[in-house]
């Protein structure tokens, strides 16, 4: 369901996906997540919010594993906003690291 059917904004629903992004508790993920977050998703449609929070969803390690490669992303994950946060990784002098 979303914000919208539940009487609040799409707005409302972005800033509560930046806040859960930054602080899933797994460092690396939380600052992957972050960065994404902080860069992406204001342009993300509907479809795209909801990739990303069922992204917020599954367990840290198993993201993290996905990430780095180590195991293979379950198809219902492997989308354009996985493929955004794996970009997100690969990136030249990412944010985080200034």
């Amino acid at each position: 369901m979303t914000d919208r059917e539940q009487g609040g904004s799409s707005e409302n629903r972005r800033k509560r996906l930046l806040f859960r992004a930054q602080r899933r508790g797994f460092k690396e993920v939380d600052l992957i997540f972050g960065a994404y977050a902080e860069a992406n998703l204001a342009g993300l449609d509907e479809a795209g919010l909801d990739q990303f929070e069922a992204l917020l969803t599954a367990p840290d390690q198993e993201v993290y594993a996905w990430l780095r490669g180590a195991e293979p992303v379950p198809a219902d994950h492997d989308n354009a906003v996985f493929a955004g946060l794996k970009a997100c990784c690969t990136q030249q002098n990412p944010r985080w690291t200034s």
